[in-house]
C-alpha cells in the first residue's frame, strides 16, 4: 500500500466514524450539547477529578476545556474549586444534577452502541468488535512518545522502581538494584549514556537504559513496560531507539543480558536480531546474554 492510498483510507475512515457516532451533529445524543461537553462531563466522574488530569487524558487545548468547562457550570452540572491539599490545584465534580445527566449519557450511550450491533449478523458483530479492538490499540500505540529522560526525574524513578519490584516479583531468587551490576544516574547522562520514558497521556509508561563504551559494545539495561501498556508495541519501539542512539553514538555491537524468567524478553530480543552468545559481563541475575552487529546507517 503506497503512502497515498493509505492516507485517502484513514480519512474515509474517519469520515465514516465521525458520521456513525454523532460526532457531526450540533447536539450529542439529543442532549442539547457537543459531543466534546458531553464527554467531559462523562470523564469527571463519580468522584470528580482535577482539571490538569482531565486536559491530559483528553488531550485538550486548556483554552477550550476552560469554555467547556464554564459551559457546564452555567447549565449546573459540574462546580469547579480548589483542592483540598493544595488551593492552586482546581478540582472539578458533578452537581447532582450533573450525575443524573451523566447516567442519562450511559443509557443512550448504550443505545447507541446498540445501534452499531444489531444490524449485523453474529459472526459480523465478532468481526466488527475484533476490528474495533485491534483499531483502539493501534491507535492508543501511536500516542505513546519516547524521549531522553533526566536519570533523576520523577517519571525516571518510577519506572526504574517500577522495574526492581517486577523483577523481584519475577526472578526466582528475588532482585535486588544493590547486587546487580550497577546503573547509576550519572552514568546514563552524556557522554556516559542515556535513559528513554516512553510516556502515553503523559503518564510514563516503560523506560530503557543505554550505556557507552567507547570502543566498545554499547550496552542496553532495564528495559521494562508497564503491565497496563503491554500488547502495544512499547518494548519493540524503546529498544529500536536505544539501538539507534547506540548507533549515532559509534557503537558497531549492542549487548544485553536477561534473566531465565523473563521469556517475553528473551523471545522480543531473539526476534529483534539478537543472537545468544557466551557472557560477556559477571551480572549474577542473568543467565542469557545477546549481542546484535550494528548495520552502518546509510
Amino acid at each position: 500500500m503506497t503512502e497515498t492510498s493509505g492516507i485517502e483510507r484513514v480519512r474515509a475512515f474517519n469520515r465514516t466514524v465521525t458520521a456513525r457516532i454523532g460526532a457531526l451533529q450540533e447536539e450529542y445524543l439529543e442532549r442539547g450539547r457537543p459531543l466534546g461537553a458531553s464527554r467531559v462531563l462523562w470523564e469527571v466522574g463519580r468522584e470528580g477529578t482535577d482539571l490538569r488530569a482531565l486536559r491530559t487524558r483528553l488531550d485538550l487545548d486548556s483554552g477550550y476545556l476552560s469554555r467547556l468547562v464554564r459551559g457546564l457550570e452555567r447549565d449546573g452540572l459540574v462546580v469547579v474549586e480548589p483542592g483540598d491539599d493544595d488551593r492552586r490545584v482546581r478540582r472539578i465534580r458533578l452537581t447532582d444534577a450533573g450525575r443524573a445527566e451523566r447516567a442519562v449519557l450511559d443509557e443512550r450511550s448504550d443505545a447507541l452502541a446498540r445501534s452499531f450491533l444489531a444490524p449485523l449478523g453474529d459472526a459480523q458483530r465478532a468481526r466488527l468488535l475484533e476490528a474495533m479492538a485491534d483499531v483502539e490499540r493501534l491507535l492508543t500505540a501511536g500516542l505513546v512518545a519516547v524521549g531522553v529522560e533526566d536519570p533523576s526525574s520523577d517519571a525516571a524513578r518510577f519506572c526504574l522502581d517500577a522495574y526492581a519490584a517486577e523483577m523481584d516479583a519475577t526472578m526466582e531468587n528475588g532482585f535486588d538494584p544493590a547486587v546487580s551490576r550497577p546503573v547509576d544516574p550519572e552514568l546514563l547522562t552524556a557522554p556516559h549514556g542515556l535513559l528513554l520514558v516512553a510516556r502515553l497521556r503523559s503518564e510514563p509508561i516503560a523506560c530503557g537504559a543505554l550505556r557507552l563504551h567507547p570502543g566498545e559494545a554499547a550496552e542496553i539495561k532495564r528495559l521494562w513496560v508497564a503491565p497496563a501498556a503491554r500488547g502495544l508495541g512499547v518494548a519493540r519501539r524503546v529498544l529500536a531507539e536505544l539501538e539507534e542512539h547506540a548507533r549515532r553514538a559509534g557503537a558497531s555491537v549492542v549487548h544485553l543480558d536477561t534473566n531465565r524468567a523473563l521469556h517475553a524478553a528473551t523471545t522480543l530480543y531473539r526476534s529483534a536480531g539478537y543472537e545468544e552468545v557466551a557472557p560477556f559481563n559477571d551480572e549474577p541475575y542473568a543467565h542469557h546474554w545477546f549481542e546484535k552487529r550494528m548495520a552502518a546507517r546509510t
